[in-house]
């Protein structure tokens, strides 16, 4: 085989430490295919397992990334599925920034014909944070009305998509203007509110009496708590994320970080039965671990027909370092893909 390129963490802390370099990779193992990778799909988890923050993260030196496509260029021994040229796209526990990879065959799924490499980069892994979220925790009911926090990322838009499958009000919010003409316009969410000191106030006059039955919160702090206080008896708030807690620098915040921490929401677990709520979350990471539950997801995503993931940045491989400084900065409207050159 021949050697691959990889982008490698020495250890979680710094995304400055993040380096390019070649290694050897080895023939595939048995049940496992070798993908040469076309396109490499940025996640918030990356983000937080470099700089530290990610609880599932490795020890000692490691590869980031969750997600890719491209095409095999080699089969393991009792592989039967798969053969050379096949377009698949993939999910992997962390390994994602390279040229190449050796993966189990039943970690990748084919690539719709009508996709490009970058449409399935960009839809494994927030397609399930989505479905799983909405459907298996959130018990989305047709009719419901869902905020979706973070519209604008790959996982909002994807469970706007979902939500409308089941014809449900959604409700959107972004941290900037500039992006609620795209959710409103293209996406067909039916409002969005830009996050700020009154979103409290915003999300009870855009409800104007309408039940909020789900929320996908991935935001935290205030927002959280405000949510929480709006959420409806028998209402569910699926939590997959933290945002508040990113930062824009290659390393961490710390005194940010206790400092938000000592101050974040606080919910009552014996008030939940008075209050007639549901508070839930998730690592996308047990999923994975969960191989046969993974499929019947995908099953039922691909069920919906939902159209491919909307990608609003491409950057080669080489310039990795500065598609995570745009994603790290919140400036940006669907999903971030890194393009493998030839």
């Amino acid at each position: 085989m021949p050697d691959r390129k990889v982008y490698r963490m020495p250890k979680a802390g710094s995304i400055n430490d993040l380096k390019l370099q070649t290694e050897a990779l080895g023939a595939p193992s048995p049940g496992e295919v070798t993908v040469k990778v076309k396109a490499i799909g940025l996640n918030f988890a990356d983000i937080f397992a470099m700089q530290g923050l990610y609880s599932a993260t490795p020890a000692g030196s490691f590869i980031p990334g969750l997600e890719f496509s491209g095409e095999v260029v080699a089969v393991g021994e009792s592989v039967e599925e798969w053969k050379v040229g096949d377009r698949v796209m993939g999910a992997t526990k962390f390994g994602g920034y390279v040229s190449h990879i050796n993966i189990n065959q039943r970690y990748v799924i084919p690539l719709p014909d009508a996709w490009s490499f970058e449409e399935g980069a960009g839809f494994l892994v927030q397609g399930l944070t989505a479905y799983y979220a909405l459907t298996t925790l959130g018990n989305l009911q047709q009719g419901a009305t869902v905020l979706i926090h973070s519209a604008a990322g790959g996982v909002g838009i994807l469970a706007n998509r979902i939500c409308k499958k089941f014809g449900a009000y959604t409700i959107g919010t972004v941290g900037r203007g500039s992006k609620v003409d795209f959710l409103l316009k293209e996406e067909g969410y039916d409002a969005v509110i830009v996050r700020d000191s009154s979103f409290g106030d915003k999300l009870k006059s855009t409800l104007d009496g309408r039940p909020l039955q789900l929320i996908m919160e991935c935001i935290g702090g205030s927002i959280l708590s405000q949510g929480w206080k709006i959420l409806s008896p028998m209402g569910r708030m699926v939590v997959y994320g933290n945002a508040s807690f990113t930062s824009h620098s290659s390393r961490p915040n710390y005194p940010s970080l206790i400092w938000k921490f000592l101050r974040r929401p606080k919910i009552d677990p014996l008030r939940l039965p008075t209050e007639n709520k549901s508070l839930m979350g998730f690592n996308l990471i047990y999923l994975y671990e969960q191989t046969d539950m993974m499929h019947q997801l995908l099953r039922e995503l691909e069920a919906l027909q939902l159209k491919s993931q909307f990608v609003g940045h491409v950057f080669p491989f080489h310039k990795m370092h500065e598609a995570i400084r745009l994603f790290q900065q919140g400036k940006t409207i669907g999903k971030v893909v890194v393009s493998v050159e030839e």
